[in-house]
């Protein structure tokens, strides 16, 4: 059995979704996932890999569809709900993807996509329920149990596979680190296509005999009435997020501002993440909140490696410490490990993807001779914590917690008829982290 849902296991009768208006017990979960997982299978009893690309709402569709594809025996490769259809042929086809699940809200984009690629397609506002049972495959935790993309240096994404393997040991670390249990209750406000969303939040959640709740769509309002109601003691965010809710907050009258400050002081954590949270950012929210935000440092290849610790002092700027499992050191541009001065992060241990997608050569190149993945961030131990200083590479962009490829828009720039050469970068930004600009040079008249 897929570890996640074994784990699920102990908290049958327990809620373990809260999406649409709905309560979902983790039993009436698994079922679900079942179901889907026979319609999945047909008459094979092994996906054997077979990767299953999914565009679904976050929500308890969202986990059922998930743990569906692991049951089975797939590989999933989670969607994002938001990308144009070029970027969604991309990964489709970049994965060899030849299942696509998805609802009904997306059949205008995908259609034409599926029917050109002759793609089997689940539509789950469609889907017949059976009822017949079988035994599911027996998943090694050494098989791939997901593709994420991430922009790197090159203008294409590239797909990050990791194993069953290296989620459990994400998730345990986490879990661990964090305190998780079956009486925490968190609103999930994450894109479900980052592994911050996915591991940090649902993942963890779930592992945990927890709740997660989902809202329909982000906004401010919503999540501060959810936040009333005083069932969630857990929320994580990127700073973006953190932001829009502070300015929020600020436009509500005395009494409501004091009525949220009595709610949010009883959270047992918040986290910030996917880009680094400015100062400013971390002291208005502890006056709203009189939490310190913990920060932690994690990248798609890694699930996360570094984080302030849960008891303990949370330095502004700095990340603390390596999470349980995971084996973090500072290196020079030739690989050798260094104290006292700036250096590459580099990661070692179950945690870390397993390959890049079909790329060998940027799986061999991404690790040193013995085994360090090479983040590309710089940092220095301050204080016993490490201090991010920035990336190694001036082409990725950070904003709103998405990575975005500078060569990537560079190229489309280019495409323009009056624009002969360009260069994008990153500007810092309170709100956004960074915010994208482009110098131009225009063609002569």
């Amino acid at each position: 059995m897929i570890p996640i849902v074994n784990q699920a296991t102990q908290y049958l009768s327990s809620i373990a979704v809260i999406s649409d208006g709905n309560e979902y017990s983790y039993k009436e979960l698994i079922d679900a996932a079942h179901h889907l997982a026979y319609i999945l299978l047909e008459n094979q009893r092994d996906l054997n890999n077979t990767r299953v690309a999914f565009m679904v709402h976050p929500g308890f569709d969202y986990v059922k569809t998930q743990w569906a594809i692991w049951m089975a025996g797939g590989v999933a490769v989670p969607l994002c709900i938001t990308y144009p259809a070029a970027s969604l042929l991309y990964v489709i086809e970049d994965t060899q993807a030849s299942i696509v699940i998805s609802t009904s809200a997306f059949d205008q984009i995908l259609s034409p996509i599926i029917e050109a690629k002759n793609i089997k397609w689940i539509d789950l506002d469609k889907e017949t329920v059976s009822s017949y049972s079988r035994t599911m495959p027996s998943i090694s935790l050494s098989r791939p149990a997901m593709i994420l993309y991430t922009s790197g240096t090159t203008s294409l994404p590239k797909g990050v596979v990791t194993s069953h393997e290296g989620l459990v040991a994400q998730i345990t670390s986490l879990t661990l680190a964090w305190n998780w249990s079956s009486q925490d209750h968190i609103l999930c406000v994450l894109p479900l296509h980052h592994v911050h969303g996915i591991i940090n939040v649902v993942c963890c959640a779930l592992w945990s005999g927890a709740v997660c709740q989902f809202l329909p769509r982000f906004s401010e309002e919503q999540i501060f009435n959810a936040f009333l109601d005083r069932k969630i003691n857990l929320f994580m965010a990127v700073p973006t997020i953190y932001f829009k809710l502070i300015q929020y907050w600020e436009k509500l009258n005395k009494l409501e501002k004091e009525r949220i400050f009595d709610i949010l002081k009883s959270f047992r954590l918040m986290v910030s993440g996917s880009a680094a949270l400015p100062v400013s950012t971390m002291e208005k929210w502890e006056k709203i909140s009189n939490h310190i935000l913990l920060e932690r440092y994690g990248m798609t290849e890694i699930g996360m490696a570094i984080s302030n610790p849960y008891d303990g002092i949370r330095l502004s700027g700095h990340v603390g410490l390596p999470l349980p499992g995971v084996k973090v050191r500072l290196a020079d541009e030739k690989d050798d490990e260094i104290r006292e001065e700036a250096g590459e992060i580099q990661v070692k241990g179950l945690t870390v993807f397993k390959e890049y997608w079909q790329r060998p050569e940027d799986t061999r190149k991404a690790f040193t001779a013995d085994g360090w993945f090479k983040t590309g961030d710089i940092a220095i131990i301050d204080n016993n914590s490490y201090k991010i200083l920035g990336r190694n590479s001036t082409d990725i962009i950070k904003s709103g917690g998405y990575k975005i490829s500078a060569l990537e828009i560079e190229e489309i720039l280019r495409t323009h008829s009056n624009i002969e050469d360009c260069s994008v970068i990153g500007l810092p930004d309170d709100e956004w982290g960074e915010l994208i600009a482009a110098a131009l040079v225009l063609k002569s008249s």
